[in-house]
């Protein structure tokens, strides 16, 4: 059986697999490895420790194994193989268990079997780069790093959580802790979690915290000192994850952050870079030019993809597959085909995502904090007005113009307007879709109790925050790994360091962003590789034209999940809602591509569900809103 759930995630780890079972305590553990480092059959798992205590599997790279391992060679420990895998081990053997993931700086989620205690233990990396699903089925306690994994198991239950439902379609993902599956949780980031055969599971236990590292430390020295500092330590980031026994390369849009990323990749290279990008045949979307300049500017060894509908076309079958529960960040389009263009030629690439985290760089910081003043200063009446007048305005800037960002952005400041709060503020901005909003950001739906510090923050730190725990590991990352994977590519993320983060955490405002320009800081050190006027232009992200494609060459698919026939067969959604507002979409009456696209990716992923096994009826009522099967308000 465990073999079954390890080979369901065989494109993790194409290179090698295992599995060590002991039947007497009732444990099983399986594995797929990717090889990166000591690529021989010696970084074979699940690995036992040399004294025979611990058992591990183990998914990501540890940064910091070979400092650890020379301390540990200190302390007497031996060791026969060159992985970092040996090294988590031996990190057990020395302080414990429980001290493991505090010693660790990197990228990982592991189990860890005690066979002396007859504990499990699972551990999450500090920010969420791996992910980790786990929860009791029954009698048995399943865990991986997908949840097709979890489905091999034959006492699985694929009862969907319709709460975890409505809030993907709050904001295109399901939050931390839940999953799509009632009884399956996501492990936090920066968590560990203690397991007992027979005994209930405790919570899981905190041993890093994301909210106390913002204003832990406020920055004392000038910002020429701060720009050095940056420096250096962005170079020795980049050098720590570009260790690999495999090719490497790294994913270019020619934007701040990825530019940053292959900037210090080429100080530390040897020879030359090897960097990838895509592409859009329409033209206000296409970044690749941007990242062709760059790619010359820093000599690298560039190739790049331009993207049609055609291709996006081809990947949208295989989407629920790829993400494994519902996933409505349509950038996930371009990252799954950037990663299978850089996989034909690197195991391994960097990547720039964080740095809109961590050195603010999305427009809702600048906007959100000045909107919600704005706002306060009107008063209730006057600002729900003005916020009605913005709504309507947007809403025909973007129907004029049929994909029209400026609509978009205008009817969003009249929500930002009339939120009252920065944290209501924040959820609206954050809103992919219009149905019902949790209560507060931050509550028990997505696996964060505010912090005592939080008051004492800044607005503009208080979002990095909320984007820190929640959309960075969620969304972002989320779409990074499962789209690396799916080609069987490492994707790593270097401005999440752990050294960056504790430093960017220090930076005061001004440092962040100044006057209408974003990431001011990173920005002063990327001038000193890289011409100004290559990277200055406005923030793109990795959009797609997806509201031309949708009633264009998409719509054909699109009708095939939203046609009356098709919407009957599912129970999940108010199929006349849902059609109503497909049909006006369709007619240019409402530019709701987002909100469609959501409920494409729902519906996408229910019917591979249905192909695949029956879903039995969730125990729970439905939840209310617009769009739910069941009610309509």
């Amino acid at each position: 059986m465990v073999q079954r759930m390890a080979m369901a995630l065989r494109h993790r780890g194409p290179d090698d697999g295992g599995e060590w079972v002991d039947e007497a305590a009732g444990i099983a553990l399986g594995f797929r490895r990717l090889a990166i480092l000591d690529v021989s059959p010696h970084g074979h798992q699940p690995m036992v420790s040399a004294d025979g205590r611990y058992v591990l599997v183990f998914n990501g790279e540890i940064y910091n194994f070979r400092e650890l391992r020379t301390r540990l060679e200190g302390l007497g420990h031996r060791f026969s193989t060159g992985t970092d895998t040996e090294v988590i081990l031996a990190t057990a053997v020395q302080w414990g268990a429980s001290d493991v993931p505090a010693h660790l700086h990197g990228m990982f989620a592991f189990a860890l079997w005690d066979r002396e205690q007859r504990v499990l233990h699972l551990a999450r990396d500090r920010v969420g780069i791996k992910p980790l699903y786990c929860g009791w089925s029954g009698e048995a306690f399943l865990f991986g790093s997908e949840l097709r994994a979890l489905e091999q198991h034959p006492g699985f239950e694929r009862r969907i959580d319709r709460g975890a439902v409505e809030l993907y379609l709050e904001f295109g993902y399901v939050p931390t802790p839940l999953s799509v599956y009632e009884e399956i949780r996501k492990l936090p980031a920066g968590t560990m979690l203690r397991v007992e055969p027979g005994k209930n599971t405790s919570a899981p236990v905190r041993y890093w915290d994301l909210a106390s590292t913002f204003g832990a430390e406020l920055w004392k020295g000038t910002e020429q000192e701060a720009i050095e500092t940056l420096e250096d330590l962005l170079k020795s980031a980049v050098e720590r994850h570009m260790v690999s026994d495999v090719p490497l390369g790294a994913m270019l849009s020619g934007g701040v952050d990825s530019s940053a990323v292959v900037a210090m990749m080429c100080a530390n290279a040897r020879g030359r870079v090897k960097t990838f990008s895509i592409g859009f045949g329409e033209k206000s979307f296409d970044e690749s030019p941007h990242a062709r300049a760059v790619a010359r500017h820093l000599e690298t060894d560039h190739t790049e993809m331009i993207l049609s509908a055609q291709q996006a076309l081809d990947v949208i079958p295989r989407l629920p597959e790829i993400y494994d529960e519902p996933f409505a960040d349509s950038s996930q389009i371009p990252m799954y085909l950037v990663s299978r263009l850089a996989r034909a030629q690197v195991t391994v690439a960097l990547s720039g995502d964080g740095g809109d985290e961590i050195f603010c760089g999305y427009n809702r910081y600048r906007f959100v904090p000045r909107a919600v003043r704005i706002g306060n200063l009107m008063g209730g009446p006057l600002s729900s007005t003005a916020a009605g007048m913005l709504r309507r305005t947007g809403a025909w800037l973007t129907l004029a113009k049929r994909t029209s960002r400026m609509g978009e952005g205008v009817s969003k400041l009249g929500d930002l307007i009339s939120a009252g709060s920065l944290e209501t503020a924040y959820q609206k901005a954050c809103r992919q879709f219009s149905g019902r909003a949790p209560a507060a950001i931050g509550t028990g739906a997505t696996g964060w109790q505010p912090h005592g510090r939080l008051a004492a923050l800044d607005g503009i730190t208080q979002m990095q925050l909320w984007d820190g725990l929640t959309y960075l590991p969620d969304d972002i990352l989320t779409k990074v790994d499962r789209a690396s994977m799916a080609v069987s590519l490492e994707a790593r993320v270097p401005l999440l360091d752990d050294e960056v983060i504790r430093f960017a955490a220090s930076l005061p405002p001004t440092m962040k962003i100044r006057g209408s320009g974003t990431k001011w800081l990173l920005r002063q050190v990327i001038y000193r590789h890289i011409p100004r006027e290559l990277i200055e232009r406005p923030k793109a992200g990795f959009a797609i034209p997806l509201a031309s494609w949708l009633r264009g060459p998409l719509s054909e698919w699109a009708e095939g999940l939203l046609s009356e026939k098709a919407l009957c067969n599912q129970d999940l959604l108010n199929a006349n809602a849902v059609r109503r507002e497909w049909t006006d979409f369709r007619g240019g009456r409402l530019a709701n591509h987002h909100h469609i696209w959501a409920v494409l990716m729902l519906l996408a992923w229910h019917n591979r569900q249905l192909e695949t096994r029956a879903l039995p009826a969730s125990k729970h009522s439905r939840p209310g809103g617009k769009y739910f099967a069941g009610r309509q308000s």
